[in-house]
């Protein structure tokens, strides 16, 4: 075993080179009343840089939106979203992703449960 100050300098070294970017707490999004879990596929119209960097700047401003990966395939981007039922779902796919100008696709599946879940 390490004592604590070699094993703090091992974990600012690993911070400092990278390997550790961001410490963060993982909370159980049913407690927060979050009980919907949503993939979401949207396509825009062109897949250019000004609109990819719009819509990913719309995505970021939206607490519904864990994470936005661009994607290679049939869509453009995949959302993962949670909310709290259907009608919030509803609410942000009708009133927040069809109103953003160039998306052309929406496609959402709600999971049922985690098969498996990680920490990166």
């Amino acid at each position: 075993g390490l004592s604590p100050s070699p094993c703090l300098a091992r974990v600012r070294a690993l911070e400092k080179a990278g390997v550790i970017r961001r410490y963060v707490a993982l909370v159980e999004p049913a407690a927060l009343g979050l009980g919907v879990h949503v993939f979401i596929q949207v396509t825009l119209e062109r897949q250019v840089d000004r609109n990819l960097a719009e819509f990913e700047r719309r995505m970021a401003g939206f607490p519904q939106v864990m994470e936005c990966y661009l994607m290679t395939g049939d869509s453009d981007y995949l959302l993962r979203v949670l909310v709290r039922d259907m009608a919030a779902l509803q609410d942000f796919i009708v009133d927040e992703l069809t109103r953003i100008p160039g998306v052309a696709n929406i496609r959402s599946a709600c999971a049922t449960r985690p098969a498996s879940t990680t920490s990166t």
